[in-house]
């Protein structure tokens, strides 16, 4: 979609950086369900994601993730920092945007990693898209506090804009209510 901007296995600063995908052998898969070659995973074993846009300089990325977040049973919150967050936050990035509306299930825990991005960063997270049970345990732990979700957020027509737009639109649109 975005490819004419943005490979992320082009990028250097990106954990799928070199990695080579094929369009015909299907190995990433949730539960029993395969995915598309170009999901990739940061360790969880329920949630994989794909860095469709960086920009160092706006300082901002957009992140699609698919599958079932559970903090619970796997620490997924975990995974994603460390592995995925901490490495971009290293880099400049101070916003970020999470697709979330193929997260199927979310499963909290509790919002100490949550925290601690927020507290490291001067920007915001904002989860789009949000499915309605995925936004019910958001609120049941408090994650508002760490993340922007809900309202105008799950009604986000993402995929027929430039990403700069996206970030200009959640700045202007979200940020001044």
């Amino acid at each position: 979609m975005w490819r004419d901007l943005y490979i992320s296995e082009q990028d250097p600063n990106a954990l799928n950086y070199k990695n080579q995908y094929s369009e015909f052998h299907y190995t990433n898969q949730v539960y029993n369900y395969l995915l598309h070659p170009q999901w990739d995973s940061f360790g969880s074993d329920t949630l994989l994601y794909k860095m469709l846009y960086t920009d160092y300089e706006e300082q901002f990325c957009i992140i699609e993730l698919i599958g079932e977040w559970n903090d619970a049973i796997n620490n997924d919150i975990m995974f994603l920092k460390t592995e995925l967050i901490n490495p971009m936050i290293e880099c400049g990035i101070q916003n970020f945007v999470l697709i979330m509306e193929n997260v199927l299930n979310f499963h909290a825990d509790n919002d100490e990693y949550y925290q601690e991005w927020k507290e490291e960063i001067e920007g915001e997270i904002f989860l789009i898209n949000a499915l309605p049970q995925v936004i019910d345990e958001l609120n049941t732990y408090h994650l508002n506090y760490q993340l922007s979700f809900g309202g105008r957020l799950n009604d986000i027509s993402w995929r027929n804009q430039k990403p700069d737009q996206i970030l200009e639109l959640l700045e202007t649109k979200y940020l001044e209510d």
